[in-house]
């Protein structure tokens, strides 16, 4: 077993073959590499899928034994400062290595059709690969230091795939935000770290924990400075997981390509700032105020994803904010302080929120072969429908994910979701509303996503769709930064004086050529155009029926199974090792008369949003009524009800982002402009201004000056007594 954990370092470099032969064959020998795009995307999935054998196998050892290991090397020494590299592997280290390594492997099969038809290819698979490498070495870093390194590497692979069709201008944002908004916490984490490092000299986890509590116990260290310290730390983790309200950047983050997402969403940005916390954990517990801090962020951001989902008309958005609030309830576990639930829904949701994604890349993938629907519809729900019929396989794997996400048994985020719930109502009843609430929220917009896009018929030619003019957010939605207006000039509205529905599945009346039209926009696209969606090719649903498979198991490694006269929970043993501390409610028994009553609360709150969704979205529903209630909603009338006008203030929050975006573009990002175009300003009237007035004033008195100057001693030497005349004459009457 020692002999095992001493090649672990490797874990990160297996990978990082494949980006360096891609790059170097596509400078040397463009022409050979390209013609190899089979071997390359095979090599890219062997070599992750050894790392998975590699921490799988460490994994099995560490339920055995429950041993932690780290090895540390000198890097530089001098008598002031040294910095050691090593590496770390303890059970959140394995987790999180089974984690990258099984969804990107699903991920890389997937994406070997998915992205078949585009020129940049082994491009992909080349910074996907290295997003795998960043992503391990994260994980199996020993200190901070190392953690920064790989969490910039995280951030740049990020940067790159978000922004892969860097040639549509709303990826080419989507990525530029993502990184500004990296860089505040990225600046607070560093910031952080220096901090610590003052305060303790040391970067390594188990020394700068062990120096914290001594410095505490003996009151030898300032408190307001750790904790500072400590919420810059934490600071990185908020950006980085997209929690409030730094999590701007993850709905526009959806101008990547698919699979891109559901890595993103599962596997790799995202869970970096859980991983970060869960691993700062022991410092967290004993700094005043910080876990109070953590928990209410999380709470914050469970309610506030939820909400922004509501009305999202984009599939791939309203699953990111369903991200965003998932990863709420994971960071609200950290900071009441049940680590072993917030690993636990890491888990499922990793595996949930991958398979959904996936899923609607399928979706998306069937959907832009359609006649009429180009690139930038494709993703819209409100011109889908219908879809069951078209693409079985791809609907059943969505659905499963969907009711697991929801948290229905016996799927996965069921097991790990009621166990955060269960948490939180111990530790505040307020937190535990908040999180039950929004665990109906959950289910009411996941089935809302389900209905519009797999019940009813299928809107082909785009019947009666109309838009709400003048939206806040047309510049950053998928319609382009012209809004509607560009494409009325394509694409004429059937009804411009109606306002958009919070239920609305209207269309827009397309042109015969539209597909032609759209033709110079859709560079990237190269399929057969059909008439109705087809089901995705089989090396696309293979990754499905896999996550299915997680999806419909994994959360059985939570269940406390009884053994011996005790229950024995085989993730407790994995995820209680000496360095993390035990959680306030830790506890390896389970009163399964409690667990039952609990989980019929949380189940029929889910039960409940999934049936107001199918009220409101389900077709069966506006068949036995008079109107559509998804179409006739919100139309403007006088006598509108008091209800009626709340819902559609619902909706314009949700719609509207929360009105966040608007908020950042009018205070920060016009501020900085404005106080930029201020000092530029300044520095041109003022600053350049003195230098060049100066300058003037010496050209001027130059000129002047080079008049007396005759060429004639006898006139020198007249000025001079005449000048030396006047201050003796001065200097002897005024001393």
């Amino acid at each position: 077993m020692e002999h095992t954990y001493q090649y672990a370092w490797i874990i990160p470099f297996i990978p990082l073959p494949v980006p360096i032969a891609i790059g170097v064959g596509l400078l040397l020998v463009p022409t050979a590499t390209k013609n190899m795009p089979r071997v390359w995307s095979f090599s890219t999935v062997l070599l992750l899928a050894i790392v998975m054998i590699f921490a799988i196998d460490l994994s099995i050892q560490q339920i055995k034994d429950s041993p932690i290991y780290q090895y540390v090397g000198s890097w530089t020494i001098n008598s002031d400062f040294s910095l050691e590299l090593g590496y770390f592997i303890d059970p959140l280290t394995s987790i999180m290595s089974i984690l990258i390594t099984t969804v990107g492997i699903m991920v890389l099969i997937y994406s070997d059709n998915y992205m078949s038809h585009d020129d940049r290819y082994l491009r992909f698979f080349a910074y996907m690969s290295f997003s795998n490498t960043s992503m391990l070495g994260l994980v199996t870093s020993s200190n901070l230091i190392e953690i920064y390194f790989f969490w910039e590497l995280v951030g740049m692979c990020s940067y790159l795939l978000i922004g892969f069709w860097f040639t549509r201008p709303l990826a080419a944002n989507a990525c530029q935000k993502a990184f500004v908004t990296n860089r505040v916490g990225d600046f607070g984490l560093l910031l952080g770290i220096l901090g610590l490092y003052w305060i303790t000299g040391s970067f390594e986890f188990r020394d700068m924990f062990e120096i914290v509590n001594h410095l505490i116990d003996n009151n030898d260290v300032h408190l307001f400075f750790l904790t500072f310290c400590a919420s810059l730390l934490f600071l990185g983790a908020v950006a980085k997981s997209a929690q409030f309200p730094l999590h701007v950047w993850l709905p526009d983050a959806m101008e990547g390509p698919t699979p891109i997402s559901a890595l993103i969403h599962a596997a790799t940005m995202v869970a970096a700032g859980i991983f970060l916390v869960a691993r700062l954990l022991p410092l967290f517990t004993v700094i005043p105020y910080i876990m109070s801090l953590i928990s209410f962020i999380g709470i914050i951001t469970v309610l506030l994803g939820a909400t922004l989902a509501l009305a999202q008309r984009d599939i791939k958005r309203s699953l990111a904010y369903s991200t965003m609030s998932q990863l709420g309830y994971t960071m609200l576990a950290l900071g009441i302080g049940s680590y072993r639930a917030a690993l636990f829904h890491l888990i499922t949701h990793a595996y949930s929120k991958a398979l959904l994604f996936l899923g609607s890349g399928s979706i998306i993938h069937s959907m832009e072969t359609v006649v009429g629907y180009s690139p930038d519809k494709s993703q819209n729900m409100a011109l889908m429908g219908g879809l069951k019929k078209y693409v079985p396989s791809t609907k059943t794997a969505f659905l499963l994910g969907t009711l697991s996400l929801c948290g229905i048994p016996p799927l996965a985020c069921f097991w790990s979701k009621d166990e955060i719930l269960n948490d939180s109502w111990l530790y505040s009843p307020i937190y535990a509303i908040i999180a039950y609430s929004t665990a109906g929220l959950t289910a009411f917009y996941m089935f809302r996503v389900y209905l519009l896009t797999f019940e009813g018929h299928l809107n082909v030619h785009f019947q009666n769709y109309t838009r709400k003019k003048n939206s806040a957010f047309d510049s950053l939605s998928m319609w382009g930064k012209e809004g509607p207006k560009a494409l009325n000039k394509i694409f004429p509205l059937l009804n411009n004086n109606e306002k958009s529905s919070f239920f609305s599945q209207k269309a827009y009346l397309f042109a015969g050529n539209v597909r032609n039209t759209m033709r110079p926009f859709m560079s990237h696209i190269n399929k057969e155009i059909s008439l109705y969606p087809e089901e995705s090719a089989n090396t696309m649903l293979f990754p499905l029926l896999i996550l299915v498979l997680f999806t419909l198991f994994i959360g059985f490694i939570g269940i406390p199974f009884p053994q011996a006269g005790r229950n024995l929970n085989i993730l407790a043993i994995w995820l209680t090792p000496p360095i993390n501390p035990l959680p306030p409610n830790f506890n390896n028994s389970v009163d399964w008369y409690e667990f039952f009553l609990n989980a019929i609360v949380s189940v029929s709150i889910a039960l409940f949003g999934i049936l107001i969704a199918s009220l409101l979205y389900s077709p069966i529903y506006s068949s036995f009524h008079k109107f559509d209630l998804r179409n006739s909603f919100f139309k403007k009338v006088p006598e509108r009800l008091i209800w009626d006008k709340i819902l559609y203030a619902i909706y314009n929050w949700s719609y509207n982002r929360g009105y966040i975006d608007i908020f950042y573009a009018t205070t920060l990002t016009s501020g900085i402009r404005g106080l930029a175009e201020l000092t530029q300003n300044f520095d041109r009237q003022v600053i350049d201004g003195i230098a060049n007035g100066v300058a003037v004033i010496s050209f001027f008195a130059g000129e002047g000056i080079k008049y007396l100057g005759g060429g004639r001693i006898s006139s020198y030497l007249f000025f001079y007594f005449f000048y030396v005349s006047i201050f003796l004459v001065i200097y002897y009457f005024f001393t």
